[in-house]
């Protein structure tokens, strides 16, 4: 139906609508007045013909002149036809008594006879002519004859003697209107192939706001549309000015949005913290019981090279334990040495035997020779969760890439796997705890490290397409220097 229509096809329908009907009106009322001006033409041209011929048969009629009378009403056929298209058909002198004293068509009307009884239009006509009293050319018209007649009185010193009576076809000026009508038409039609397509642009011009707008509302959903994706018509008018509102309403339903998302997460937060808290008590006291052994067995046993480097690492282990668990509970800074080219590598030594458990193969490369101003223990962290997190993403025979580079203020830790990839949907929510566990997970590694990620004032951002899947962490090493 035509209201189900767009604007884009309304408003230019309806213009093109208005523009044609205007166009049929103006061209009508054109035709018309040419076809009164022609007819008008017509009447002026037989009244003056009439009182011409009237004043010429005066003196014929007088001195009982037929012949004369005969050569004066058909002088106006003497001349080509083209001379002359307001010429009568026929052409009538009548007595004073009416009847007939010459004619064009004396076969028809002859000498002396009545005209009425010729044919019922003539009747008409001479009743018409018996009622008329006047002194000047009377145009009479009878509906139905196909014909109008000039009726001029013949008067010699205030007395009638007679009548003139020429009788003209109402198709006899048709052709001039015909060309007429036709140059109306051809210049209306020029019209119209100049106006349609204007119509046509200015309507659309008219109807984009609306139709911007109607797009722009459409994607409001379960989620908003970022202000980017909505391109509003803006100016002082009316349209604008709903433009400009609807703009406004959907940043502030964004804002609105985005401090429902903030008191979401501040909840969860909340609720991981009170967890964390009592899971951190329960920890720290068989923690601190197992440190103290290794302390107590470093000092008193006389361990072979190999034990004293598992002791080692063991130590390492738990007390990066304690120190991730300080980090989550976000307690005041604890001391860490500076990270080592040693500390990198043990992070490979302790997650290789998940990926040969996969199997899965990891590409290492490990550009930092130097010692670097960041707490070692949290940087091995990130690290440990993001090669923890890609071993698990990706199938048998997978692959993951880890590259470790500097430059003079960041330290970068790429991480890279071709496991299935993580949904659009899922990227905004991906650091938010329990919102990421994969299957056997907790969802909270990615959550752990967004926290360390902002303990030490860096950047993690997380890329995924079919095949690659990507987290880069980038950490200030300005912002840890001495």
């Amino acid at each position: 139906m035509f209201r189900d229509l767009s604007f884009r096809y309304k408003i230019p329908l309806r213009g093109s609508v208005l523009v044609v009907f205007t166009a049929l009106v103006v061209t009508a009322s054109l035709m018309f007045r040419a076809y009164d001006d022609l007819k008008r033409d017509v009447l002026l041209n037989s009244e003056s013909m009439g009182r011409v011929l009237a004043h010429t048969l005066t003196p014929a009629i007088l001195h009982d002149e037929v012949w004369s009378a005969y050569e004066i009403i058909n002088s106006p056929f003497q001349a080509s036809p083209k001379a002359n298209v307001n010429q009568a058909e026929e052409i009538l002198v009548l007595d004073a008594r009416q009847q007939v004293y010459v004619s064009t068509h004396p076969k028809q009307y002859p000498m002396l006879s009545d005209p009425a009884r010729a044919s019922p239009v003539q009747a008409r006509l001479q009743q018409a002519i018996a009622d008329y009293r006047g002194s000047e050319p009377k145009a009479v018209e009878l509906p139905g004859s196909g014909k109008f007649y000039m009726v001029t009185p013949i008067i010699s010193d205030g007395v009638a003697v007679g009548t003139l009576v020429m009788g003209y076809s109402r198709s006899m000026f048709m052709p001039r209107f015909y060309d007429i009508a036709r140059r109306a038409v051809v210049m209306t039609l020029l019209a119209l192939a100049v106006l349609l397509p204007m119509n046509w642009y200015w309507a659309w011009r008219m109807a984009q706001p609306l139709i911007q707008l109607a797009e722009c509302m459409g994607k409001v959903g379960p989620a908003l549309p970022d202000a980017q994706e909505c391109k509003m018509y803006e100016s002082r008018d009316e349209i604008g000015q709903v433009g400009v509102a609807f703009k406004r309403m959907l940043n502030e339903l964004k804002d609105k949005e985005n401090l429902e998302k903030q008191m979401f997460f501040s909840e969860r937060l909340a609720a991981v913290g009170r967890l964390a808290a009592g899971i951190a008590h329960e920890i720290n006291n068989p923690l601190g019981g197992m440190l103290n052994t290794i302390s107590t067995y470093k000092k008193h046993a006389n361990a072979d090279p190999q034990t004293a480097k598992t002791i080692s690492l063991l130590e390492r282990g738990l007390l990066q334990i304690k120190d991730t668990i300080a980090a989550l509970l976000v307690e005041a800074k604890f001391q860490s040495h500076p990270l080592t080219v040693q500390d990198i590598e043990d992070t490979r030594t302790l997650v290789l035997p998940d990926f040969h458990k996969k199997p899965a193969e990891l590409s290492w490369e490990n550009d930092i020779l130097e010692i670097l101003p960041l707490p070692s223990t949290l940087v091995r962290q990130i690290l440990i969760n993001l090669l923890f997190n890609a071993v698990q993403a990706v199938e048998p025979q997978g692959h993951v890439r880890c590259h470790i580079y500097r430059d003079s203020r960041n330290l970068t830790l790429a991480v890279e796997n071709d496991g299935k990839h993580i949904e659009a949907e899922q990227l905004g929510y991906l650091f938010e705890p329990f919102a990421t566990g994969r299957e056997g997970g907790h969802g909270l590694g990615l959550w752990v490290t967004y926290q360390i990620v902002q303990q030490l004032k860096g950047e993690i951002v997380a890329q995924s397409q079919p095949g690659e899947t990507r987290f880069t962490v980038t950490l200030p090493l300005e912002e840890h220097a001495a």
